[in-house]
């Protein structure tokens, strides 16, 4: 099976189809991917699996505030599916490719059961980390109306954590606890690589405010 040939098509509908917002657009999307075929290879997995599931993961998502946010990942995979019958992709993928995008959201809290969907879920959880993890949680903190940081207690030390008020109290409630979640030992050792630069820069913050 030619995957180049399909690839270009997968990018083709995400591009049309995604639902944009500031924390899954395209470029998220191609972070993704690119994270997911490292992965594969280093993992060993099926690509046939991991690309198309990659590729399309968020083609369908309900704003953040939606009582179903839960559920967007089951509607984009049932979506991607469609998709895929539509090109003539091999229906022998089709359960592997759905379960791969159902389990990888975070809030879905979906076991993953293949190495595949192992690593979707990782390549996903990676580009909350590091030097990009970091931007993105500004840019959608931003997008919420929160603040940087408290004024009174910057890192939450003494007070309640409130991530939708503080973008830097987002690293202590989740993002510095994705390392722990991530499946494979390749995803987990990138995952602590740009966990310490995520450390490093609130120490650089801390230094500049305090």
């Amino acid at each position: 099976m030619n995957l180049t040939n399909y690839e270009q098509q997968f990018k083709a509908f995400i591009e049309k189809e995604m639902t944009q917002d500031l924390a899954h657009d395209m470029s998220h999307v191609l972070r993704v991917v690119s994270s997911a075929k490292k992965l594969c290879i280093e993992e060993e997995a099926m690509l046939e699996v991991v690309l198309p599931a990659a590729y399309l993961h968020d083609c369908f998502s309900y704003p953040k505030d939606h009582p179903d946010r839960r559920k967007s990942s089951v509607v984009a995979a049932d979506k991607a599916i469609d998709f895929l019958q539509s090109i003539g992709y091999p229906e022998m993928y089709f359960e592997s490719i759905h379960h791969a995008i159902v389990a990888h959201s975070y809030s879905a809290d979906i076991e993953t059961q293949t190495v595949e969907a192992k690593i979707v879920q990782d390549a996903d959880r990676l580009d909350a980390l590091g030097a990009v993890g970091i931007a993105r949680c500004i840019q959608v903190s931003s997008g919420f109306g929160s603040k940087l940081y408290s004024v009174d207690d910057p890192f939450g030390v003494e007070r309640e954590l409130a991530d939708k008020q503080f973008a830097v109290d987002h690293f202590y409630t989740k993002l510095f606890k994705l390392v722990n979640k991530l499946n494979t030992k390749s995803a987990r050792k990138e995952g602590e690589r740009r966990t310490r630069y995520m450390k490093a820069f609130l120490d650089q913050l801390k230094s500049e405010i305090e």
